[in-house]
């Protein structure tokens, strides 16, 4: 039973270090074996603790690459707290103006400035398959530390807490 909480803790960290970064790299399957990442804004988290939520306009590019490939990857970052998560997921596309609505934040107008209920939007949900992340300590002190110590000792500093993480098993 250990290890369970310890995978329950480990989604709850991932969860907690996605949770402010809203800017994430959505990574498609594009032609052939090309993938293609573009920014987005994220929206939200589902109750169920493993579904994240993007805004997007129907029929472009990257919906059709999802109905095609549902396997995407997810990308953040806080350089400024040396925090980085990726996450792996299967993607579906949807319009749900209830859903939309719920989710909808005065940032969404710059991009659809119709709101909620436009019929140009489509929402991308992502339900996560798993996760990595990377969790270092930000202080500049530790930084400093850390290169004097790699210095002196000819060791590399250690780059903090890194885990993979399976939401597979919820």
């Amino acid at each position: 039973m250990a290890e369970a909480q310890t995978e329950h803790e480990q989604r709850a960290k991932v969860r907690e270090m996605i949770k402010d970064m809203k800017a994430a790299v959505l990574v498609t399957h594009g032609d052939g074996d090309e993938l293609r990442g573009r920014p987005m804004w994220a929206a939200g988290l589902d109750a169920d603790g493993k579904t994240l939520w993007f805004f997007s306009k129907n029929a472009t590019e990257k919906t059709d690459e999802i109905s095609r490939n549902d396997r995407v990857l997810l990308a953040y970052s806080d350089p400024s707290n040396q925090s980085y998560v990726s996450v792996s997921g299967k993607a579906r596309v949807l319009r749900d103006v209830a859903k939309q609505k719920e989710l909808w934040s005065a940032p969404m107008k710059a991009w659809f400035p119709n709101g909620a209920e436009d019929p140009a939007i489509a929402l991308i949900a992502v339900e996560m398959t798993g996760a990595e992340y990377w969790d270092s300590p930000s202080s500049t002190l530790v930084h400093a530390f850390g290169y004097v110590k790699a210095t002196v000792t000819g060791k590399p500093a250690q780059g903090g807490e890194n885990e993979r993480v399976s939401f597979a098993k919820m």
